[in-house]
C-alpha cells in the first residue's frame, strides 16, 4: 500500500472538511445530490463516449496502481545481471540457460533467453524496446484516461453553475427556489474542482511517476543483456548499470555485488 497515496487523500479531504467546519455554517449545506450527480455522473458519462468501455471497466485496475508501491526490485535485478555476467564469461553464453527458472521478471528471463538462443544483438534490442514501448503505451492509457477526466470534471462543475443559474432566474419570485439554484450553482463547481484537483489530477501524476521508474528498471535489464552478450567485464557493467540510479542508491548495490 502507498502510504503516500493514502495519507494525501485523507490529509486533503480532511483539510477540506475542517475549513468547512471553521466557516461556521454547517456541513449539510456543502451536500447537493444533484450537484454529485451533475459532476461524477456527467463526466463518468462523458469518459464512456471519450474512450473505449474496457478503459473505464479498468478503472478500478488503474487505482490499484496508484495506491500500491511497485515491487521494482532494482538492486537485485542489477546483482543478477552482473552474476550472469560472470558466469557468461566463465562458462559461455550457453550456460546462463541453467539459471533461466530463478528469474523472476519476465522480461529479464526473455532477454537472456534470447541471449542464449544466439539471437543477433540488433534483433535482441530491438524486441526488448518494442516491448518496453508497448508497456509505456498500456501506461499512456491509464494517464490519458485521468487527465481527461481531470479536465471534464471541473467542466461539468460549469455546465452545474449554469444549471443552477437557470434555475434562480427561474425562480425569482420564490425565495427558496433561488436558495436551491444558487447552492447548485455554487457547490457543483466545488465539487468539480475537488474531484479534479484531489483524485484526478494527483492520480494521473502518481501514474506518470510509476511509468517513469518501470522504464528506467526496463532499460536497465535491456542495458545489461546486450552488454552481457558484448562480453563486457563484471565490473565495467556494475558501473553502467548503477549510473541509472541516483549515487544514494549505489552504494549498497555495489557492497552487495562485491561480496
Amino acid at each position: 500500500m502507498d502510504l503516500g497515496t493514502i495519507v494525501g487523500l485523507g490529509v486533503a479531504m480532511g483539510m477540506v472538511v475542517f475549513g468547512i467546519l471553521l466557516g461556521g455554517v454547517g456541513f449539510q449545506y456543502y451536500i447537493d445530490v444533484p450537484s454529485l450527480l451533475i459532476v461524477v455522473g456527467g463526466s463518468i458519462g462523458s469518459m464512456l463516449i471519450s474512450s473505449p468501455l474496457a478503459r473505464t471497466l479498468a478503472i478500478g485496475k488503474y487505482i490499484g496502481k496508484v495506491t500500491s508501491v511497485p515491487n521494482l526490485q532494482e538492486g537485485k535485478i542489477i546483482t543478477n545481471l552482473v552474476s550472469f555476467s560472470e558466469r557468461a564469461r566463465r562458462e559461455g553464453l550457453l550456460a546462463l540457460e541453467d539459471n533461466l527458472d530463478e528469474v523472476e521478471d519476465e522480461f529479464m528471463r526473455k532477454g537472456i533467453q534470447l541471449v542464449v538462443d544466439g539471437t543477433d544483438p540488433e534483433i535482441i534490442k530491438n524486441i526488448l524496446y518494442t516491448e518496453l514501448n508497448q508497456i509505456n503505451n498500456r501506461h499512456a492509457d491509464a494517464i490519458t484516461y485521468f487527465a481527461s477526466w481531470g479536465s471534464l470534471a471541473p467542466a461539468f462543475g460549469m455546465i452545474g453553475t449554469l444549471i443552477g443559474l437557470i434555475a434562480m432566474l427561474a425562480n425569482l419570485e420564490d425565495q427558496s427556489g433561488i436558495a436551491k439554484g444558487m447552492a447548485t450553482a455554487l457547490i457543483t463547481t466545488m465539487y468539480g474542482s475537488m474531484l479534479a484537483n484531489i483524485m484526478l489530477i494527483p492520480f494521473k501524476n502518481k501514474l506518470e511517476d510509476r511509468d517513469k521508474y518501470e522504464t528506467r528498471q526496463k532499460e536497465i535489464v535491456i542495458e545489461g543483456i546486450l552488454s552481457i552478450q558484448s562480453g563486457d567485464n563484471p565490473r565495467v557493467l556494475l558501473e553502467k548499470l548503477l549510473s541509472f540510479l541516483p549515487p544514494a542508491e549505489r552504494e549498497p548495490i555495489k557492497a552487495e555485488s562485491n561480496q
